[in-house]
């Protein structure tokens, strides 16, 4: 059955990549402007004829199809294409500048994650009292502030209490975790307190019908110790929901990723991203959201296979 599930699974990523391969490549022409009279016109007077060399040359005089199957073919064997501007290979840039922003996704997932189910749990121990009510609007108000919003605040707050402390740029791990710690600690936070309030008011919720269930009676009945009703019992069962929101939010959170990364000035996909937009660079542009994509797909089908380790239901 395990297998089957995942036949289903590797087949669904597909069907969902090549979707959105086609719509992003054509979703990207319709942005305003001209890639190849915008290239002319950094170096030479723009005439018709030099756009239609160039755009010759580049490919982009082909039918919309033609370029699509050309690119998903290279695509295929590992060619994402060459910036029109650098004439490197679009790969190589992607992965020079994919680092900081994963270390950033990792970091919020984790510290959003995380303390959501310890606070879930409490949350819903402590239902309908002074504590549970408190923590409820705390949660609502870090919905409510925008990521890139709070990383200014913190950028303000820091430096007036700390001016000696660096909280713009990057530093590479490998070269000094402690700084690269550091610099990164706020644009996390900013990132996860979003996610930290949401993944804990839908933990609560789960916990709370899980607390009610007649396993966790019997538990409680049996004499087992509370810790163990709520951490064992109720909060394996209110997983399944918690784990999907977590699958899910991985996706959006190397969005927000690209926003945040502007804010701290993060070399990340978010510049590179910005910056091809604002080149009509395609190659870029196409290779970029569809490693994101990508990624979001893979996440998610590894949220597929946690679902049979928590819940043998699911393999049936």
């Amino acid at each position: 059955m395990l297998r089957r599930l995942l036949l289903n699974r590797l087949v669904d990523l597909a069907v969902v990549v090549v979707g959105v391969s086609i719509i992003v490549f054509l979703m990207i022409r319709l942005i305003p402007g001209d890639a190849v009279a915008i290239m002319l016109g950094a170096n030479t007077e723009v005439t018709p004829e030099a756009m239609a060399q160039l755009r010759e040359r580049i490919g982009l005089d082909q039918p919309l199809v033609i370029q699509y199957l050309r690119w998903a073919a290279a695509a295929l064997h590992g060619d994402l294409g060459t910036s029109l501007w650098t004439g490197h290979p679009v790969g190589e840039e992607i992965l020079a500048n994919i680092w900081p922003t994963l270390e950033l996704t990792v970091l919020a997932l984790v510290i959003g994650a995380g303390f959501a189910v310890p606070l879930g749990c409490l949350m819903a121990q402590y239902g309908g009292r002074a504590a549970d009510v408190a923590l409820r609007i705390a949660t609502v108000i870090g919905l409510t502030v925008p990521s890139f919003w709070l990383g200014i605040v913190l950028i303000l707050v820091v430096s007036s209490m700390f001016p000696g402390f660096a909280s713009l740029g990057y530093v590479p791990f490998n070269e000094d975790p402690l700084a690269n710690l550091a610099r990164m600690a706020m644009p996390a936070f900013a990132l996860a307190l979003p996610i930290l309030a949401n993944l804990s008011r839908l933990l609560r919720s789960a916990m709370l019908d899980a607390l009610g269930q007649d396993f966790v009676r019997t538990a409680r009945a049996k004499g087992a110790p509370e810790w163990s009703v709520v951490y064992k019992h109720a909060l394996r069962n209110a997983l399944i929901p918690f784990v999907t929101s977590v699958g899910i939010t991985a996706g959006y959170l190397l969005g927000g990723a690209i926003v945040v990364e502007q804010v701290f000035a993060i070399p990340g996909l978010g510049r590179l991203i910005l910056g091809a937009i604002s080149e009509r660079n395609y190659p870029l542009i196409q290779a970029t959201i569809l490693v994101v994509t990508i990624g979001f797909v893979i996440v998610n089908f590894a949220i597929d296979l946690v679902y049979g380790l928590i819940d043998p239901r699911v393999r049936r």
